[in-house]
Parts: structure tokens; sequence; C-alpha cells
């Protein structure tokens, strides 16, 4: 299978470290990992620009391409759990029973999580956009923006606590995996972004179930709090940069 056992047994000497500091033990992908990409693959079918046909004439291909903003944005997200997904079975090369029930969850999130991930962004594009970009989104009161906001806001801290389990359950079996220093450093990383995601969608889960909502700027707020991401997800790379350059430096004088 070229990837640790599932007793979790450290690389050979001869694996090769990546570009991302390391040690690829999953050089083969297993059957649960083409499962999972198979299933992400489907999903981003059900993002597509032109849902229900494919356009005849030229005001539908043009209504058409104003989609494109939501579906790559929509694509990003759903790319980035993807690929959270693909570092972690790269990097430790583990599949247990742990490993295949947080897999599993992940898939059926995301493809739950879809249909309102796809209405809410074309919403927000439309209001970013001014109306340019249409929206898919048609909500009879402030029960229903409550409700689709609860929904999205539930999916994306799912997704985020699932690739922070994955990460943390791979710590749990650091000594046998034989990770360094460096490694468990950047494990811990990836541990704390997506920990800080689930933290900022249940801020937007709190904004959502608490908040008045009124009509106007105020149907935008559990929305426009994951913007936060843009300023925390930086501040903490970089600190913890600062920290894996000191710590590796260090292991390094030894």
């Amino acid at each position: 299978m070229g990837t640790a056992s599932e007793e979790g047994k450290p690389a050979s000497a001869a694996s090769e470290r990546g570009a991302d500091g390391f040690i690829q033990r999953g050089t083969a992908p297993t059957r649960l990992e083409c499962f999972v990409d198979a299933a992400f693959a489907f999903a981003v079918t059900l993002l597509v620009v032109s849902f229900d046909h494919v356009p005849g004439t030229f005001d539908e291909l043009a209504e058409a391409m104003r989609k494109v903003p939501a579906f790559i944005a929509g694509f990003a997200l759903v790319a980035m759990f993807w690929a959270a997904h693909r570092r972690f079975s790269r990097r430790f090369g583990l599949e247990d029973a742990t490993i295949t029930l947080l897999s599993l969850a992940l898939v059926a999130t995301v493809l739950i999580y879809i249909f309102p991930l796809r209405v809410l962004i074309s919403g927000a594009m439309a209001f970013f956009t001014l109306g340019w970009a249409p929206s898919e989104l048609t909500l009879a009161g402030s029960d229903e923006v409550r409700a689709v906001y609860v929904i999205y806001a539930v999916g994306f801290f799912a997704m985020s606590l699932c690739i922070v389990l994955l990460n943390a359950h791979a710590l749990r079996r650091a000594d046998g995996l034989g990770l360094d220093v460096g490694e468990r450093l950047l494990t811990r990383l990836e541990c704390g972004i997506y920990a800080i995601m689930a933290g900022v969608a249940l801020l937007s889960l709190a904004l959502a179930l608490l908040l008045p909502m009124a009509p106007g700027w105020q149907w935008a707020v559990p929305g426009l709090v994951y913007a936060v991401l843009g300023i925390a997800l930086p501040w903490y790379g970089l600190r913890a940069g600062r920290a894996y350059d000191r710590a590796v430096s260090a292991e390094g004088a030894r």
C-alpha cells in the first residue's frame, strides 16, 4: 500500500521529505482516499454554473457567466477541505477505524453542505456585486435568513472539526509514526488553523441565533463574520511559523 500501517509504523528512512516539511508516509492512494476524492468531485458537480440545461441562447450564456464568481468561491471552499484531507493522507499514511469514521463524516457533511453553500454564496455574490451576480437565494423573512446561516455555520463547523480531529489523531500516533519536532509542530499548526475556522463558524452561528434579523445590513452580519478569517489565519500562521523556525533551529543545534 505504500503507507504507514494501521499500527502506525514509521515510514522507511528512504522516504522523501516533501516541500511541506513532512516525510510523505502516504505514498499511494488508499481505497478510502479514492472514495473521499470521488465524493468531493461529485460535490463540485453540484456547483456547476448552469444547473438545469446547457445555455441555448446568448442571453442564457450571459446569465450563466454571471454565476461564475459564486462557482469559483464555492469551488475554492470545497477544494480547501479536500486539500486538507489529501495533505493528511500524504503526510501520515494512516487508515484505521477512527480515520475511516472521520473521513466518512467529512464526505457526508460536504454532500449535505453543498446546496446551502451554493445558495448562500450566490446570495453573498449578489450582495457584493450590487445585484450583478444573480442570487439563487430567495427568502421570505427573517426566520428563513436565520435558518440558512445556521445550516451553513453547522456545515462549516463540522467540516473544520473533522480536519482538526484527523490531525489530532495523527499527533496521538506521533511516536509510532516517527514524527520529528518539525512535523509535530506543523501538525499542530494544521489543527490550529481549522480550529480557528471552526471557532468563527460557531461565532457566526451564535450571531445568527441571537441577532435580530431585521431587513438591511443586519442580515449580512453572520455571513460577514467569516471575513475575520482573512486576518486571524495569516496572524496565526505568522506566529506559528516563527515558533516552527525556532524549534527546528534549536533541534538542529543539538
